[in-house]
């Protein structure tokens, strides 16, 4: 079934919801950002994503207290993606020893590509692309600055590179409750042969039921946010709904385990062949330190 997965957004130690990107519209759920963990797990959850909203912002991470503590609660339990601040091989190799099973690159695989490309090399299988919007043009710096490049053309060179997913949110719709903008999200899948997880704006379980539609065409998981938070959408009723939704018949544990799935060969043959974690994560990273 389709992965539904709860955000823990993280802003000076707390875990908070903002609305389209604005850190001065920020809402706090949670002073504990470790017990905001375990209810999501208990709640079904079978993935996390968390955002250093303060790292996004400096460049670099600023709430690994609390990342530390969220990983603490979750233990082995199910896999956990971090994104916000990564901008060097350094800071994943740290991560990824911490427990973070996926790092989420943004703002720097737009301004630095290479750096992608770099972290695909040493950390395979464990690097993903968060491509954020407005209006189908890349934004970066925690949404603050808007580029000229086009989704689709970006995540068409990061999928040539090696990443697992393509994270695409839409700013316009992230905290506001509109809907996810299925079109876009699957326009962005059809483009491309990796997996693509939606973000911003899940409000209701219409939402989920029009991208389990769209899974066979790459859409594989959907990153709920405010709307766990503020009730309008309960984790635990939305997942037995994909369970239960005669739409939602690809069968996969997580999006990084051994999956059989009826999506087209192609995208699913290269998919399954980047789920083998490399065991020598540490002897390319000090391959690509010899290099520079």
């Amino acid at each position: 079934t389709m992965l539904l997965i709860p955000a823990i957004d993280l802003k000076d130690g707390h875990c908070v919801r903002l609305e389209q990107g604005d850190m001065d519209k920020a809402t706090v759920f949670s002073e504990d950002p470790g017990a905001m963990a375990a209810h999501w797990i208990s709640k079904g959850a079978r993935r996390l994503h968390l955002v250093d909203l303060n790292g996004a912002f400096a460049g670099k991470l600023k709430n690994e207290s609390a990342i530390k503590s969220i990983l603490k609660a979750v233990g082995d339990e199910i896999p956990v993606q971090l994104g916000g601040g990564i901008r060097d091989l350094e800071t994943i190799e740290r991560l990824l020893d911490d427990g973070i099973s996926t790092v989420i690159i943004g703002t720097a695989a737009v301004k630095n590509p290479g750096f992608v490309q770099d972290a695909c090399t040493a950390f395979p299988g464990h690097v993903m692309v968060g491509l954020d919007a407005r209006d189908g043009k890349v934004a970066t710096d925690g949404w603050s600055k808007i580029t000229g490049h086009e989704v689709i053309d970006l995540a068409k060179k990061f999928e040539d590179w090696g990443v697992e997913a393509i994270i695409y949110t839409d700013i316009g719709r992230d905290g506001m409750l509109k809907g996810v903008n299925v079109d876009a999200t699957i326009k962005l899948a059809q483009a491309i042969r990796i997996p693509v997880i939606a973000s911003g704006g899940l409000s209701n379980n219409q939402d989920i039921e029009a991208l389990c539609k769209a899974e066979e065409e790459g859409v594989m998981g959907v990153i709920a946010g405010r709307s766990i938070y503020s009730g309008d959408l309960d984790l635990a009723a939305a997942s037995a709904f994909i369970k239960a939704s005669d739409n939602c018949a690809i069968r996969h544990s997580t999006i990084f385990s051994s999956c059989a799935a009826t999506v087209e060969s192609s995208k699913l043959a290269l998919y399954s062949s980047r789920l083998r974690l490399s065991s020598n994560s540490s002897a390319s990273l000090r391959a690509l330190r010899s290099r520079s």
